[in-house]
């Protein structure tokens, strides 16, 4: 049974809000590293940053995992979800981990959250800190002018949809998540171009929130954009450890601002 899409809308949503404890120090952001068992390198430069980092929290903002075809996967014996999982479970015993969902791995559930002990996180979710107050967001809902993938999202984020999508066999969910990638991997290979963030989107939402800073990941196109005076969005860097010039970066929160920091895979 098809669901039909719902029409795509520009509103601004509404802002969830997190007050960091006043002993943090630090925190850092990453997002988009497309955790696959097919890129060994960058699974291990993932666990080499858990085990070293010394953030007082981490925030994950999407696309942890290449696709998530469900929290049951995890039972699988010997799957890749298992071991991701069992990574962020043992760094969740050192410090705080939140998890926003991305576009592609919008299926975790509660069960993966247990599972992995770290916290969801609304998209998007206002971080408080330092006496700033930062929007995190996965980045895909302001990409207004892809409008097929926003139809898609809307529709992808029902009940109704992921209820069909997850009674289907694990089997043949998995067959269909690799019929994604490659779909994907056609279309970066052809030299497609992607949407980017829609400015005065990005500054409604600042000012909506009393924000003055947009951290976000999706697009894959780490930058510092100036919005307008005294707003700007900061976008995190995907991960690839096995690229010419290895892309492994993650972005510090501290009372002096903003830095990005390079792992150096081992």
């Amino acid at each position: 049974m098809n669901h039909p899409a719902p029409p795509v809308t520009t509103t601004v949503p509404r802002f969830e809000e997190l007050v960091a404890p006043s002993h943090w120090r630090t925190v850092d952001f990453i997002s988009d590293l497309h955790l696959q068992a097919s890129e060994p390198a960058t699974v291990a430069a993932f666990q080499q940053y858990l085990e070293g980092t010394t953030a007082d929290a981490l925030f994950i903002l999407g696309d942890l995992f290449e696709v998530w075809v469900g929290d049951d996967a995890m039972s699988e014996p010997s799957s890749f979800e298992a071991r991701g999982c069992a990574l962020l479970r043992a760094a969740a015993q050192r410090l705080p981990v939140y998890f926003m969902h991305g576009n592609r791995d919008f299926l975790a559930g509660p069960a993966f959250l247990a599972g992995c002990g770290i916290t969801g996180l609304a998209d998007p979710t206002v971080l408080v800190f330092g006496g700033q107050r930062y929007v995190l967001s996965h980045g895909d809902l302001l990409c207004l002018d892809d409008v097929d993938y926003q139809r898609f999202r809307l529709q992808a984020r029902s009940a109704a949809w992921q209820q069909q999508f997850l009674t289907q066999p694990l089997a043949t969910r998995r067959v269909q998540a690799r019929g994604i990638r490659q779909e994907s991997e056609a279309r970066k290979q052809s030299g497609a171009t992607y949407a980017d963030v829609d400015s005065p989107a990005a500054i409604a939402w600042l000012q909506a929130a009393g924000a003055h800073t947009l951290i976000h990941g999706h697009t894959h196109r780490p930058a510092d954009h100036v919005l307008a005076p005294g707003l700007q969005r900061v976008v995190l860097s995907d991960w690839d450890a096995a690229a010419l010039s290895p892309r492994l970066e993650t972005l510090r929160l501290s009372s002096a601002g903003l830095e990005r920091l390079p792992l150096a895979p081992k």
